[in-house]
C-alpha cells in the first residue's frame, strides 16, 4: 500500500557551490550529500583496487561499463518507482535495454517489495540539520519493521563482505529519517538484481545497524575533520 501522505517529505534542490555539489534543505543550508562524504572518505585500499580494475580493462572500457550500469540503474528505478506510485508494472517496450531493465524490476517486485505491506515514500528527500542530505530510493514496512530501503543494480551477484557502503548508506539514511520525523528506524534493506534478472537481498538490522551507523559517524568526522 503506498501511503505518500504519512509524513511530510520537503524537496532538496541540488545547488553547485565552491566545495562541490550540495543539496539546500527548506532552512536555507548546503549540505554535502550521503554519497559525496562516502566518495570522499573511501579508504585508500578500496581507492587502489578501482584504480586497478580500471587500468587492467582499459580507462575507456571502465567508463563505458560504468556508464551503461548507471543507464540500466536509471531504467530499472523508473519502473520501480512508478510500480509503487500505481501498483501496476508499466510495459517495456520495445527497445532490448529497457526491456533488460524490465525484467530486473520485476525480479524486485516479485521477490523483494512483495515483503512490503507500506511504502511512505519513493526516492525521498531527507537530510539531517546542519549536517548532511540525501536521497533513498524507498521508506516503509518490510516484514512488520520500518525500513529504509534501496533498490541496486550490479553487472554481477555481490558478496556481502563488497558492499560495506551500502550498509553505511541505508544507516544514514535510517538515522536522518529519525531525526526530521520522530521514527525509530534500525533496518536496512538492499534489493539488488543483475542483468540476467538475478535477485539478491541483503538485510541490515540489530548489532550490525548499530555498527553500520558508527561507521557513518566516524566517515562524517573524517569528512568535515578534512575540511578543517
Amino acid at each position: 500500500m503506498y501511503t505518500p501522505d504519512k509524513f511530510k517529505y520537503e524537496a532538496l534542490k541540488r545547488v553547485d557551490t565552491p566545495e562541490g555539489r550540495r543539496y539546500a534543505t527548506p532552512d536555507g543550508q548546503k549540505l554535502p550529500s550521503v554519497t559525496t562524504i562516502l566518495s570522499a572518505t573511501t579508504p585508500e585500499d578500496k581507492k587502489q583496487a578501482l584504480q586497478q580494475w580500471r587500468n587492467r580493462v582499459g580507462h575507456a572500457k571502465a567508463q563505458e561499463i560504468t556508464t551503461e550500469a548507471a543507464s540500466r540503474g536509471t531504467r530499472m528505478h523508473k519502473f520501480l518507482e512508478d510500480y509503487i506510485k500505481t501498483g501496476e508494472l508499466s510495459a517495456s517496450g520495445s527497445n532490448p535495454y529497457s526491456i533488460q531493465s524490465h525484467k530486473m524490476a520485476d525480479s524486485i517486485i516479485r521477490q523483494g517489495l512483495c515483503n512490503c505491506s507500506e511504502w511512505w515514500g519513493t526516492e525521498v528527500p531527507l537530510y539531517f540539520p546542519s549536517v548532511y542530505a540525501g536521497t533513498t530510493d524507498l521508506v516503509g514496512v518490510h516484514d512488520g519493521s520500518e525500513s529504509i530501503m534501496d533498490h541496486k543494480q550490479t553487472n554481477k551477484p555481490k558478496k556481502r563482505e563488497w558492499i560495506d557502503d551500502y550498509f553505511v548508506q541505508l544507516a544514514a539514511y535510517a538515522t536522518a529519517h529519525n531525526e526530521l520525523h520522530g521514527t525509530k528506524i534500525r533496518k536496512g534493506v538492499i534489493f539488488m538484481c543483475d542483468p540476467t534478472a538475478m535477485y539478491q537481498e541483503f538485510i541490515l538490522e540489530g548489532a550490525e545497524f548499530d555498527k553500520y551507523q558508527q561507521e557513518w559517524y566516524k566517515r562524517l568526522e573524517l569528512f568535515y575533520t578534512s575540511l578543517l
